[in-house]
Order: C-alpha cells, then structure tokens, then sequence
C-alpha cells in the first residue's frame, strides 16, 4: 500500500508539473492537487499497517516468489478439499471479484483519462498480487507445520 501510495502521489505532482490540457473534463491542477494528498493517505496507511503486522510477532509467510507461485496450485487444491481451513472463503472471494473487475470493460475510473484511468486497475492488481503472495506464504508455513509425508515435507 505504500508503494501504491507514493505512485498515486507521484503521478499527481507529475499531472501539475507536466499536464496543461483538461483531463475528462478537470484541470490538471485540481486532479494532481487531489491525486497528492490521496496517495499520501494511502502511504500512511500502509506505514500503519505494516507497523501493526510487526508488532504481532506472529509467524509470517515463507518461501520465496517462486515457490510461493508453485504453491498456488497445491493451495487451491488443499482449500477446495477441505484440508486447509485457514484460508477465509470470502478471500477467495474477493480474488474472484478482482480477477472479474480487472479482466472487465466496466472500470471505476475510465481508461481514457490519462494516469488516472489505470491506476484502479493497477491497485486492484497489486493488492490481488501482495493477497495471494501472502496467502500462498502462510500456506508454505501451514504446509511445513504439518506434515505431508506425500510431498516430502515434515514439521520442525
């Protein structure tokens, strides 16, 4: 969200800077001087929320990017099986409706306004990206706990 947060920010101080034409029918100053303070409230967010998450100390996701992407499948797997309960259904579900709302012609924010007519698209991709990293993360750590003589892996 951070990350999210400083483009959202930077593409408003970039609009004032650089756009002189109307963008859907707002001047650019009026959209960069609401793109800013909206990405710095993103940013915020994110700082407090990545600040709540290391003081839980609980145990984190593990693995690196690729097996956390090998992981997926045998995730699903365990999910649609039953054997893996961690996993929320309404997550499951929210991944379904960002698959839809990315991959759909209807967009909150419309395409043709320049800059800020792809970053709900990119939002909705990079929360549906960290989501399921962390999740295929925190199956990698389920699946080292527990036992799965099948795949070779056991507990500590």
């Amino acid at each position: 969200m951070v990350v999210f947060g400083s483009f959202i920010s930077l593409s408003g101080l970039l609009i004032l800077l650089l756009r002189n034409a109307p963008m859907g029918g707002l001047s650019p100053a009026v959209v960069g001087w609401v793109l800013i303070p909206l990405g710095l409230v993103f940013a915020g967010l994110g700082v407090l929320r990545n600040r709540r998450k290391r003081a839980q100390n609980g145990p984190g996701p593990v693995g690196n990017p690729i097996a956390r992407l090998k992981a997926l499948p045998r995730l699903w797997k365990t999910w649609r099986g039953g054997k893996y309960p961690e996993l929320p259904r309404s997550q499951v579900m929210m991944w379904a409706v960002a698959l839809v709302y990315l991959v759909s012609p209807i967009d909150v924010l419309p395409e043709f306004l320049p800059v800020i007519g792809v970053t709900d698209d990119a939002g909705v991709l990079v929360w549906l990206l960290s989501s399921l990293s962390v999740a295929s993360g925190s199956y990698l750590r389920w699946e080292k706990d527990h036992r799965d003589t099948g795949r070779g892996i056991e507990a500590p």
